[in-house]
């Protein structure tokens, strides 16, 4: 079982009359790969910075290797952090900037060398040492960054939304690249993002943040398969979500027909919110499936069809299908029990976890 490096206890931020932050409660173990997922202004990069000591928490504690280090200054923690915009010295060619550390130290000419040329080998720079920051792409830059902030030999490596100026093919390709590097050098990276899908391809657990507040916790298939709450279903890829009843356990009723279901645990007739996601629906004949739509239009989309149509109650329905469907077609879409995640209405993490818990203990 890996330790918990870092954990945050019941931290609060309050800028004037505005709460950032609001009881965040979150453990971090070593060697694994976590991103804090969310929308601009969700508190992502306040919980950065808070764990790299460059702002104080209004209430809780920091704690790192189970030692609280709220009044342990920021150069003195062991973390580092690769900003947004990189943060390189545009006056210092690609050695100088990687170097930058180790010479604040007073390291010896010859350990900064050898250092810095390793550095530069495990993000594949070699070769380019002399080259001025001006002279290298994003992704060359954003490599020096990382390379500047490992050669000192951090535990927990912090990256504030450090593909967000790539083009998309590059973003894809240093996605590769991070989770590659994370991997060989081992140690604990958290990655603040925006995007779901970088969230779902590089974690292996995300904290997806909502107003101040972590809305779920969990690894990429738990999140996308499992939402807790209209937030999570909603920001997690792309969702049908639409409103129903729970009949019984394993029963549920929604489009006015009922449906069996994996949930269990809520109450008889209770309002809840069901989850489809597009790629679990299937096209079929009028008559074949289980609920009757009308297609409206469709996008091409390389690998599948982006279709949406209409059920006869006006639900828009979101479909992602390998064969193609014509404008004003009637079919069926149909799935399997499986595929329907039930909801509470505004259910929370915790109440989530203790439901679950209680009925797998009945």
């Amino acid at each position: 079982m890996s330790k918990t490096i870092i954990e945050l206890r019941h931290v609060s931020k309050v800028y004037g009359d505005t709460t950032v932050l609001k009881d965040i409660n979150i453990e971090i173990e070593q060697g694994k790969f976590y991103t804090l997922l969310g929308p601009s202004g969700s508190g992502k990069t306040t919980i950065l910075r808070a764990i790299a000591g460059f702002l104080d928490p209004t209430a809780g504690d920091v704690l790192f290797d189970g030692k609280r280090i709220n009044d342990i200054p920021a150069n003195e923690r062991k973390v580092n952090t690769v900003f947004q915009d990189y943060a390189l010295f545009p006056h210092l060619n690609v050695f100088e900037n990687v170097a930058f550390g180790l010479r604040i130290q007073k390291r010896s000419k010859k350990e900064i060398e050898t250092r810095v040329h390793d550095a530069l080998k495990m993000v594949r720079l070699e070769g380019l040492a002399d080259r001025e920051i001006a002279e290298l792409s994003g992704g060359q830059q954003q490599r020096v960054a990382i390379a500047r902030a490992i050669i000192l030999e951090p535990e927990v490596l912090l990256l504030d939304e450090p593909l967000s100026a790539l083009d998309a093919k590059l973003r894809k390709d240093m996605q590769y690249e991070l989770r590659e590097l994370q991997q060989r050098l081992g140690i604990t990276f958290l990655f603040v993002t925006h995007d779901q899908e970088e969230a779902l391809a590089l974690s292996d657990e995300i904290f997806v943040m909502n107003d101040g507040e972590v809305q779920q916790s969990g690894t990429p298939v738990d999140i996308y398969d499992e939402p807790v709450n209209h937030f999570v279903a909603d920001f997690i890829g792309e969702s049908n979500i639409v409103s129903g009843h729970m009949v019984q356990d394993y029963l549920v009723e929604f489009n006015g027909k009922q449906f069996e279901c994996a949930d269990a645990g809520m109450r008889p007739n209770e309002a809840v919110e069901v989850v489809l996601r597009p790629e679990d629906l299937d096209i079929t004949a009028v008559g074949a499936g289980k609920v009757t739509v009308d297609v409206d239009t469709q996008l091409f989309r390389g690998d599948y069809y982006e279709i949406v149509a209409y059920d006869d109650a006006k639900n828009e329905w979101l479909i992602h299908s390998t064969n193609p469907a014509k404008d004003g077609d009637r079919v069926d879409l149909t799935f399997d029990p499986e595929d329907i995640h039930v909801m509470r209405l505004n259910e929370s993490e915790e109440d989530f976890d203790a439901r679950l818990e209680s009925y797998e203990g009945e």
